[in-house]
């Protein structure tokens, strides 16, 4: 049977993602798709790709907006540049997209065959079937624009779509996974993303549609199309007779607004994860994974990006927690911090690169991070949510922060109320003697 994980509105928005972070969610995607292949295999990956809580903590962990239509497209276009490289040796493959793209996936598909010895043609009809049944069989107002196809040399796949709906902009994400998958008809989604947000969603592949479906066949056959036809129009306008109920899953309710907000975050888990890093120590973490130049603040982006590599299902009912890593091209939650991006990549490919040649410390050390991370979030406490935010904001320009609206500048310095008064941190220091992290203060492009 296929599981199904959840489900989430996502409000639609435009615009592009800039060249200068596209570039780096396509190399972090792929590190991180190495090593959690590296640790639980091809398959467990394609199931946390169905998994629609995930794959947004996915993208927030990456600096795409943590709540917008635009993650799916940035996702899958980051994978598809990132794995391409890599395809023949994870036995990994990325097809698809966004509009044209989405319609060249049957040539890329039989281009995997070619390469991979696979028979491409049961792929294909699959690919058809898929976007068929989610525009046809699942009729919810949503117009399909996104047909993203993830398949594993070994023939399995998941596949990600998504619909748009101008009138309410909002945008519906379908998640299909091949395990378990017995019908194309009959309960097929690993998750549908999205709730009903007015008027009357047909879902003729739930497991109690089967008695329609069937009626529906027998009826075309009896009636034929011409008295069918006739029977249609006389009954239009009828009000339609109320649908049964159907199976409510764990809901993501993603709000317009661009903000993060405290409601946003799971507090607790935030500060076990502040409290691991701040445990661990740069010069200790720095010596664990033996890569210089490893501070405290990109410690704290390597624990969000250790727990998506090794977080269970369960931890992902907060994406925005994972933009904290690593911020938001829109400055939401803050600017993305370029230099620290870069030090986490540094740090996840030297661990990658180590584990291929059999030296597992630094993958390890990684693992450990979030390991303890969930210990320590049982009692752990910390700064409130404001003053992390005030905290990050005020120091962006150290760390090379970076958005759509250009490179931070430093923030105007404070008039001061008195001598000797300067405005208080959270731990009760001056911000004024605040020390940077270093090794984050190098401005990157």
């Amino acid at each position: 049977m296929t599981r199904r994980a959840g489900s989430a509105d996502l409000p639609l928005h435009t615009g592009r993602v800039p060249a200068w972070l596209g570039q780096r969610m396509a190399s972090l995607g792929a590190v991180m798709t190495q090593a959690i292949i590296h640790h639980y295999g091809r398959d467990e990956f394609l199931r946390r790709l169905a998994h629609p809580f995930w794959f947004q903590s996915f993208g927030a962990v990456m600096g795409m907006d943590w709540h917008s239509s635009g993650m799916t497209t940035a996702v899958i276009g980051a994978l598809k540049r990132g794995l391409a490289p890599l395809s023949d040796e994870l036995g990994l493959y990325v097809c698809g997209g966004r509009g044209r793209h989405s319609r060249r996936t049957p040539d890329e598909l039989l281009d995997v065959g070619h390469a991979t010895g696979l028979d491409a043609i049961p792929l294909v009809a699959t690919s058809r079937m898929v976007a068929k049944v989610d525009s046809a069989a699942v009729q919810d107002g949503f117009d399909l624009y996104l047909h993203g196809f993830v398949v594993a040399a070994d023939g399995r796949w998941t596949v990600i779509q998504q619909g748009m709906h101008t009138g309410r902009r909002m945008a519906r994400r379908y998640h299909w996974l091949s395990e378990g998958l017995d019908s194309f008809v009959e309960a097929p989604h690993a998750a549908i993303d999205g709730r009903a947000t007015g008027g009357a969603i047909m879902n003729l592949t739930d497991r109690r549609a089967g008695a329609s479906r069937r009626g529906q066949m027998a009826v075309l056959h009896e009636m034929g199309p011409d008295r069918l036809t006739h029977e249609l129009m006389r009954i239009e306008g009828a009000p339609p007779a109320p649908a049964p109920a159907q199976g409510e899953l764990p809901h993501l309710l993603l709000p317009a607004r661009h903000d993060v907000r405290p409601v946003d975050v799971n507090m607790r888990r935030l500060h076990g994860a502040l409290t691991a890093a701040a445990e661990a120590g740069p010069r200790d973490f720095s010596d664990l994974l033996r890569v210089p130049g490893v501070g405290a603040r990109t410690v704290r982006a390597l624990a969000l990006v250790a727990e998506v590599v090794h977080g269970a299902p369960c931890r992902f009912s907060d994406p925005a927690r994972f933009s904290l890593a690593h911020g938001g091209k829109d400055r939401h939650p803050y600017p993305v911090p370029v230099a620290v991006y870069d030090r986490t990549l540094s740090v996840m490919k030297a661990a990658v690169a180590a584990a291929r040649l059999g030296r597992e410390e630094r993958l390890d050390a990684i693992r450990r991070l979030d390991s303890a991370a969930r210990r320590l979030e049982r009692e752990a406490t910390g700064p409130s949510f404001s003053d992390m935010m005030a905290h990050e904001r005020a120091h962006s320009h150290e760390y090379g922060g970076r958005s759509v609206f250009g490179h931070e500048p430093p923030p105007p310095r404070p008039v001061s109320e008195g001598q000797g008064h300067g405005i208080m941190r959270h731990d009760g220091k001056p911000q004024g003697q605040q020390e940077p992290d270093h090794d984050a203060c190098r401005q990157a492009g």
